[in-house]
């Protein structure tokens, strides 16, 4: 059965790290124009699915397609690889910016190397997503003069710039101060607003209820609930989940 019509189709996934299974079966399906969030206690799985959707992690079983390529076979061609890794790009915890680029050098790097831009296109291209992040004035410093949060709305400027169909976000707030929290998330409610498909393990509930239209439930390697955000966070059905989200609202 053909499973095109869903940008990401995950079938009884599983990630081994030799003896330790991380992940224990992932079932899910995933839409373009979906927001997602992905929550769950530490080490349940969720940055690991994460980052097998564009094989920075290979799969040890199961079956995955990403808008209808088996990433799940155990030799990518580099080709296939490569147009995976530019349509569906990844926004770290820990921005991972070249610190001795300036922010417009980080932010030409790959659609030059990668997508073959000239480097007049990629500056431009640059330019337009900085200025979508608020961060247009910025272009020529160095990364150690941003903040924590203007690192990361950096980061996703990079991301953007690459034009992909879906951003996977790895916890992009975790390792801000509280404070410059918001700023980033104002950037993500952003893009959803405008239609982008993206995935976000986080520990922001407040991020997951208002702004997702579906939420997965991690918990001991596989997704234990998945639906709505309003069905999930008023009325869980699993024990776990109700201790998870006790737990979260009372901190």
């Amino acid at each position: 059965m053909s499973t095109l019509n869903h940008m990401i189709t995950s079938e009884g996934l599983r990630k081994s790290y030799g003896s330790l299974e991380v992940l224990k079966g992932v079932n899910t399906k995933i839409d373009k124009g979906d927001v997602v969030s992905i929550i769950g206690p530490s080490g349940c799985g969720k940055s690991t699915f994460l980052r097998c959707l564009n094989r920075l992690e290979s799969i040890s079983g199961g079956k995955l397609e990403v808008m209808g390529i088996d990433i799940s076979v155990p030799q990518l061609n580099q080709q296939v690889l490569g147009k995976l890794r530019s349509q569906v790009t990844m926004v770290f915890q820990h921005f991972n910016l070249f610190p001795h680029l300036t922010v417009l050098e980080n932010l030409v790097l790959a659609p030059r190397k990668v997508l073959q831009h000239s480097l007049t296109e990629s500056k431009e291209t640059a330019l337009h997503y900085l200025d979508k992040v608020g961060l247009y004035n910025k272009a020529h410093v160095y990364p150690e003069q941003l903040s924590g949060g203007q690192k990361q709305r950096v980061a996703i400027a990079r991301g953007l710039c690459m034009k992909p169909q879906a951003i996977l976000f790895d916890e992009p707030t975790s390792a801000l101060d509280p404070e410059l929290v918001g700023e980033v998330l104002g950037v993500m409610r952003q893009l959803a607003d405008e239609g982008m498909t993206m995935l976000v393990v986080t520990h922001e509930m407040q991020f997951a209820r208002e702004v997702s239209n579906k939420v997965l439930f991690f918990n001991q390697g596989i997704i234990e609930e998945e639906g709505r955000p309003q069905e999930l966070f008023t009325n869980p059905r699993s024990d776990r989940l109700k201790t998870f989200l006790s737990r979260i609202q009372h901190k």
